[in-house]
């Protein structure tokens, strides 16, 4: 029974971090793709999901 938790854990932990991983990547092409800024493009990285819900509700009016 244990084993199983500890496999869960770990698809968890690596489901996590590639969905840091992707929303970082996609704010920063959003933000380049929208401001031609290599500045701007690290730091929406930086923010990741947070940004690509603020461009969406901002700029794609959801």
């Amino acid at each position: 029974m244990e084993e199983k938790k500890s496999s869960k854990k770990v698809i968890v932990e690596k489901t996590v971090k590639s969905g840091v991983s992707f929303g970082s990547a996609l704010a920063m092409v959003i933000s380049y793709t929208a401001w031609k800024s290599i500045l701007w493009a690290i730091i929406h990285g930086v923010l990741g999901w947070i940004y690509v819900i603020y461009y969406i509700l901002r700029y794609k009016g959801l």
